[in-house]
């Protein structure tokens, strides 16, 4: 919960505190998950590289113990991660391992992220096609709405917005982060919620 609502502070307390106590009792699948949830909070403060190694470290960790359950997700905050190093045909290429993974292992929470994901890392090459990315973000859009997950909604209307505002089409643009902006009635002080604000206000 923590992390879907990137509170990092309140994330980083549970990794460390997770990790401590697996590492204690000998808990090695529990240790990896919040070895994970420590490089995503690296990967909130900033510090890419130490990010990458610790979230490769953490599904090095669940990953010897025979796990696959989540992979999909934990996939999409590596990608995060290899943003913030500037490799971002690395974070495609691990994106791309996540259909495939989430197929095998049926973890389909995490399918709106994903590409919602993509598409952010898409818009980031030297020569980003726009129509690939906005097919990216309503795909996500559209995913979050069938299976109901509205903060992967919120974030996806985020993306798709800017992006058409970047192409001109401020109006559309705000009709369509409006209304979801105006489902929720708590956790304003979220960084999603700020930032549908703040481009709502920069919308008009």
């Amino acid at each position: 919960m923590t992390i879907s609502a990137r509170r990092t502070v309140e994330a980083e307390e549970f990794a460390n505190e997770l990790v401590t106590l697996s590492d204690e009792h000998r808990f090695a699948l529990f240790s990896g998950f919040g070895q994970i949830f420590q490089g995503w909070a690296l990967a909130q403060h900033g510090h890419g590289v130490a990010a990458v190694r610790r979230i490769r470290e953490g599904l090095s960790a669940a990953e010897a113990t025979g796990w696959r359950g989540h992979e999909p997700g934990l996939l999409g905050l590596l990608a995060e991660a290899l943003v913030l190093t500037g490799a971002i045909d690395d974070g495609l290429t691990v994106l791309a391992e996540a259909p495939a993974t989430a197929e095998v292992s049926g973890a389909r929470g995490a399918d709106a992220e994903l590409h919602r994901l993509r598409g952010d890392l898409l818009r980031r090459l030297p020569s980003p096609e726009r129509t690939e990315i906005e097919s990216c973000f309503r795909r996500a859009l559209a995913v979050a709405r069938e299976q109901g997950t509205r903060g992967f909604e919120l974030r996806a209307a985020v993306s798709l917005a800017r992006l058409l505002s970047e192409l001109g089409r401020r109006a559309e643009a705000r009709h369509l982060l409006a209304p979801i902006y105006g489902w929720f009635t708590e956790g304003f002080d979220t960084p999603d919620l700020k930032e549908a604000k703040a481009l709502l206000d920069e919308l008009g």
